[in-house]
């Protein structure tokens, strides 16, 4: 799907959740009811018309925007060649991750010990690597989708466990807003491949609420990982006690 249709049709399901008819906009933008079909029907609008609509229906125009963006076909993982290129450079890794959270450039580099220029050049390199596509005014999209995923096993996840994993549990998840649980239980296969659906449908609501909240202002917000494993194990101490 092209880029015009998908921003026609988030424009179109946001009239329809705001209850906006065809002949409704018709009459608070002065035309025909004719005429507002087919241009949906054609998918042909300029810019200062989709501008128009969006005031007259009372719908931000930067949402139908960033929800036409968010919904183009995007990858869910990197390749093996970008992710080496990330771990490769910490600094590179870290302005990555901030980006996958939305970070602008200002607050990367208030935030963290990089110069802008440094940032700058890092993020070029993103861009270089397919990672994000860097616009004027060093903002930028992502090019990976809301359900985003490391590699299994792949260089990123390597690198966490050899560096990120201890650090995280050290934690004593008594914040607000954070848990930590580590729950035995013996399953059939069918249930195991139940509850990982059910993991990655969690992943996807984090994803949404992560989408829902970068309107709000930066320090309304603060960051949070969540970090889940599941797979049949015994921890190697009980194993060896075994019979």
């Amino acid at each position: 799907m092209s880029s015009p249709d998908m921003l026609l049709d988030v424009l179109r399901a946001e009239l329809r959740a705001a209850g906006i008819t065809y002949k409704m906009l018709a009459d608070r933008i002065a035309m025909s009811e004719s005429s507002i079909k087919r241009m949906f029907g054609q998918k042909d609008m300029t810019l200062s018309r989709l501008a128009q609509i969006c005031q007259a229906a009372g719908i931000a125009m930067e949402d139908v925007l960033r929800r036409a963006a968010d919904a183009r076909p995007q990858a869910d993982t990197l390749t093996l060649i970008q992710e080496t290129a990330l771990v490769a450079n910490p600094r590179l890794l870290l302005v990555a991750i901030c980006c996958l959270g939305h970070w602008s450039l200002e607050q990367m580099v208030e935030t963290y010990r990089l110069s802008e220029p440094e940032c700058i050049g890092l993020l070029v390199e993103l861009d270089r690597l397919g990672v994000i596509e860097l616009k004027p005014l060093n903002r930028y999209t992502l090019r990976v989708s809301n359900a985003f995923r490391w590699l299994p096993d792949g260089p990123v996840q390597r690198f966490f466990r050899a560096h990120v994993v201890e650090d995280y549990f050290a934690g004593n998840f008594d914040g607000a807003g954070e848990t930590l649980m580590c729950l035995p239980a013996r399953l059939s296969l069918a249930s195991a491949a139940e509850l990982a659906e059910k993991i990655h449908q969690l992943a996807g609501e984090l994803a949404r609420m992560h989408r829902n909240d970068r309107r709000l202002p930066p320090q309304e917000r603060d960051g949070f990982t969540l970090l889940v494993g599941f797979r049949s194990w015994e921890f190697s101490a009980f194993t060896a006690l075994r019979r």
